[in-house]
């Protein structure tokens, strides 16, 4: 008879013990970060979906583009500076025009930020910019007229070109002495 009574008695506390010990802890420990695991990678895989039909949907734009014009598009704004193939078309530009370039050299230019790897040697912290810059000094020997040209040439340059400062140093001749500072942008 008092095995009646306290068999029950001590199976309800082994239950009891059981799920305080093991069930428990487990449940709210174990189970409840798988759980928030599995939420956190359904939001991933929700983002990355999100994400592959923006991409797919860029890319059919893309694919729809004219290829002249997106060759056009890479050459106004190309993927690197490319400071061989600019001083050749600015070389170019200069002899269609009649100015002869004396000297060519890159400078650092003063929106140029610590992140930008072709000042620094850093690799960019931040994609804030997509777009880079840097400046060009061009000394030249021509008439004004050649300047004009040249100057129109860079106008309607497929590579965008900035002309930040001339200076003109006169002459009794009629041939003149300038200095342009030009800056060219390229995509990051």
């Amino acid at each position: 008879m008092i095995f009646e009574r306290i068999l029950p008695l001590l199976a309800f506390t082994a239950a009891i013990g059981i799920f305080f010990g093991y069930i428990n802890p487990t449940w709210t420990v174990t189970i409840a970060a798988t759980k928030a695991a599995i939420i956190s990678d359904e939001q991933a895989l929700t983002a990355a979906s999100t994400y592959m039909a923006r991409q797919n949907l860029l890319a059919s734009a893309r694919d729809a583009m004219n290829p002249a014009d997106l060759e056009r598009l890479s050459v106004f704004l190309p993927d690197s500076v490319d400071n061989v193939g600019l001083i050749l078309d600015l070389t170019a530009l200069a002899s269609r025009s009649g100015l002869s370039l004396s000297n060519i050299d890159v400078t650092k230019n003063s929106i140029a930020s610590s992140d930008d790897p072709l000042i620094s040697g850093a690799l960019p912290t931040t994609r804030t910019n997509l777009t880079g810059s840097i400046d060009l000094s061009i000394s030249a020997v021509g008439t004004y007229g050649a300047l004009q040209a040249f100057l129109t040439e860079v106008e309607k340059s497929t590579r965008l070109l900035d002309v930040q400062d001339i200076d003109v140093k006169g002459s009794d001749t009629g041939v003149y002495n300038y200095k342009m500072k030009l800056r060219i942008f390229w995509l990051r």
